[in-house]
């Protein structure tokens, strides 16, 4: 019973994100986000279903304006030379469990990782609106969304801005082990967001 918590712990990605929009911006914390209804989904035939399932070689950074949930990315930005950022997934893109900025194969305890590099966003040549938030898919446009969450501080962006951008060790995810604690049965999700039983 406890190796089947422990594997299904591994599915239960509570995205605890610090995030910077450096149009001026310092970094900060975000509220907790989450995987995906299709990510999840993934997981589980993966690694319960003995379904294959191919991990991105690459990943695709964007911003919502609107309230994203596990079925969609909410209103993504568009026009105004708005681009999502790819992000190559290696080592030297994304840190290890280690701590923020390595770049050897996780094995830390933490379960967490965090961007290597500054993720910058074409400068923006018109309105942008009010950037409520990002998410992270599988495709340069389209695609299937994996995480998304909210940032702690919306963020008003304007043609002409400088290129928004989120810092080093910004985007910060981690994998929850909620289903090794005492009373995991009585987990709840309250809006995409998991909570703790008490």
């Amino acid at each position: 019973m406890r190796s089947l918590r422990s594997t299904l712990s591994r599915l239960l990605f509570a995205a605890v994100l610090a995030v910077t929009l450096s149009v001026v911006l310092v970094p900060q914390k975000a509220e907790a986000g989450a995987m995906s209804n299709y990510l999840q989904n993934k997981f589980v035939d993966a690694l319960l279903r003995g379904q294959s399932y191919t991990f991105p070689t690459t990943v695709y950074v964007g911003l919502a304006t609107g309230t994203s949930t596990a079925a969609s990315c909410g209103s993504e930005v568009s026009g105004g030379s708005y681009a999502r950022v790819s992000i190559p997934s290696s080592l030297a893109n994304w840190a290890g469990t280690q701590g923020a900025g390595t770049t050897v194969v996780s094995s830390g305890t933490s379960g967490q990782t965090s961007n290597n590099a500054i993720i910058t966003f074409p400068a923006p040549t018109a309105s942008w609106g009010v950037v409520t938030g990002f998410c992270i898919f599988d495709a340069s446009s389209g695609g299937n969304l994996l995480i998304y969450a909210a940032l702690t501080t919306n963020k008003t962006v304007n043609g002409g801005d400088s290129a928004p951008s989120f810092g080093i060790a910004a985007l910060t995810y981690t994998i929850s082990q909620l289903y090794d604690l005492p009373g995991f049965d009585a987990l709840a999700a309250n809006e995409d967001k998991f909570r703790r039983a008490a």
